[in-house]
């Protein structure tokens, strides 16, 4: 779920020479056959859920909003942020249901922008320190499942309302210009390695609670000294993993409406296509302060909603609460 410019990047990228890594091209084989299989589960696990549930028909919104925020999430705004803000309004999905929601319904999509980067730059990371970090979010997002699915509705809009004034924050640093610019090295000393693998098993937590990896995920990379361009193929492979191991447990576990999660899947994937190989780039310094302000709006409504709302009024009924089978 790029923040910057991921495209503009690999553009840069075809441009500049990088030392590549031995053994870079076996486990970038094994980890695009690992995305392409778990994609293909998931979907499978997905469509058996809705068919049993006879929620097999996509929402006309769902497919609609997951055209517009993949398509300029690949052009590097972003998708989480105003998806959760596009609930919020629209009320779309109950609080508690929107992160798990999301994170399910964009992980095929993410999948295929993951692809994309791999190909692109992922034979020129250090393949340990792209192993590591992918291992440690996706055990970060299959614990984060159970304990966002368990976690009180107002921990739930608590946490996402901080999250929307993170990538506030976020964006109005990249439109500033104030994001770290990065170094040039393609891996990290010992030291580094280890917080940076750490700090993805949070990342992946965090996931499941609607907290984007990307936007934290590449200012620490450019903090460490690495070449930005080349923390893109760590994020998506890590966050399309994640988004699996994730799913395996919402579709077995979580009771969500599959009709917005294939909405927000299906709808996806042409437009990241559209996006990737024939628009690549835009102006949208503009759109994103716009998503400022839409997102600033929305996370202060939500901290209000989390911390005004008494204990004993929060809905217990099933459409409020995810059920756990």
């Amino acid at each position: 779920m790029p923040f910057p410019s991921a495209l503009a990047a690999i553009d840069a990228t075809a441009r500049t020479d990088f030392a590549l890594p031995r053994g870079n091209a076996v486990l970038l084989i094994l980890l695009l056959l690992g995305l392409g299989l778990g994609a293909a589960g998931l979907f499978v696990g997905i469509m058996r859920e809705a068919i049993k549930t006879g929620q097999q028909v996509p929402k006309g919104e769902a497919l609609a909003l997951g055209a517009v925020t993949n398509f300029f999430d690949t052009l590097g705004i972003g998708s989480f942020a105003p998806t959760l803000a596009w609930f919020r309004f629209r009320k779309m999905v109950p609080d508690r249901l929107m992160p798990l929601t999301m994170f399910i319904g964009y992980t095929i999509p993410a999948i295929l922008q993951g692809v994309i980067f791999l190909i692109l730059l992922g034979v020129k990371v250090d393949p340990l320190l792209l192993t590591g970090c992918v291992v440690a979010i996706v055990l970060g997002g299959y614990f984060g499942v159970p304990i966002a699915a368990r976690s009180p509705v107002r921990l739930i809009q608590a946490v996402v309302g901080v999250a929307l004034l993170v990538a506030a924050l976020f964006y109005s640093l990249s439109n500033l210009g104030l994001m770290p610019p990065g170094g040039s090295a393609n891996t990290l000393p010992p030291t580094l390695a280890i917080i940076a693998i750490a700090a993805n098993f949070i990342f992946g937590v965090l996931l499941s609670f609607g907290i984007g990896n990307y936007a934290p995920s590449l200012a620490m990379f450019s903090l460490m000294g690495m070449d930005p361009r080349l923390a893109f193929p760590i994020m998506a492979a890590g966050a399309g993993f994640s988004g699996i191991a994730a799913g395996v447990q919402c579709v077995r576990k979580v009771r969500l409406d599959w009709r917005i999660v294939l909405g927000l899947t299906i709808g996806a994937i042409p437009s990241v296509l559209v996006a990737a190989l024939i628009v690549k780039q835009m102006d949208l310094v503009l759109l994103r302060w716009l998503v400022v302000v839409v997102v600033t709006y929305a996370g202060v409504v939500l901290l209000m909603t989390a911390f005004r709302r008494p204990p004993d009024l929060v809905p217990a009924d099933a459409g409020e609460a995810a059920v756990m089978h």
